[in-house]
C-alpha cells in the first residue's frame, strides 16, 4: 500500500466508521428504494469489536466489520468504499484485514450477503474466493440476497 494509506482497527464506535455506515445505507436506499422495509431489520448497526476502517490521507474511505456467524464461521458486514475511493483496491484490503482478523481469533469459514445489483462487490468477493451459496439465515426466501462463503 502507498505510504498515504492506513488501515485501523476499531469498534463500531467509532465516529469515522459511523459516518461510512450512514453513507452506505443512503447509497443502499437509494438503489434498492424497493428494499427498505425488508432489509432494515438486517442492516441495524450493532455495538461490534471487529471494525476496520481504511484511511487515505488521513480520511477515513473504506470500513467494513465482522461478527461471529455461528460456532466456525465470521459474517462479513457493513463492506463500503466512498465513491471517490473505489477501483483502488481497498475493499479488497479491508476484506483481507478482516479474514485475517477472523482466522486470528479462531474462525474457519467466512460467509456474507449482498444484493443482487452490487455487480463489482460481487464479481471482487468471487475474485477473492467466495462462492455463490444457499441463503443463510435471515436472508433465506429473500429472492434479491446473494450469500457466499469461503475458507479462511
Amino acid at each position: 500500500m502507498e505510504d498515504n494509506i492506513r488501515v485501523s482497527k476499531t469498534t463500531s464506535k467509532n465516529e469515522d466508521f459511523i459516518n461510512l455506515v450512514v453513507a452506505l445505507d443512503q447509497s443502499l436506499w437509494e438503489r434498492y428504494p424497493e428494499l427498505t422495509s425488508d432489509y432494515w431489520g438486517n442492516n441495524i448497526l450493532e455495538i461490534n469489536p471487529n471494525v476496520v476502517v481504511l484511511y487515505l490521507d488521513n480520511k477515513a474511505v473504506a470500513c467494513g466489520c465482522y461478527k461471529k456467524k455461528g460456532k466456525d464461521a465470521i459474517e462479513i458486514k457493513r463492506m463500503f468504499v466512498l465513491p471517490e475511493a473505489r477501483g483502488k483496491g481497498f475493499a479488497q484490503s479491508i476484506l483481507q484485514e478482516l479474514e485475517q482478523w477472523g482466522v486470528e481469533s479462531g474462525f474457519l469459514f467466512s460467509v456474507l450477503e449482498t444484493l443482487y445489483k452490487q455487480i463489482e462487490a460481487i464479481g471482487m468477493y468471487q475474485k477473492c474466493g467466495y462462492a455463490i451459496v444457499n441463503n443463510y439465515e435471515p436472508y433465506v426466501g429473500l429472492k434479491n440476497s446473494i450469500c457466499m462463503r469461503k475458507q479462511i
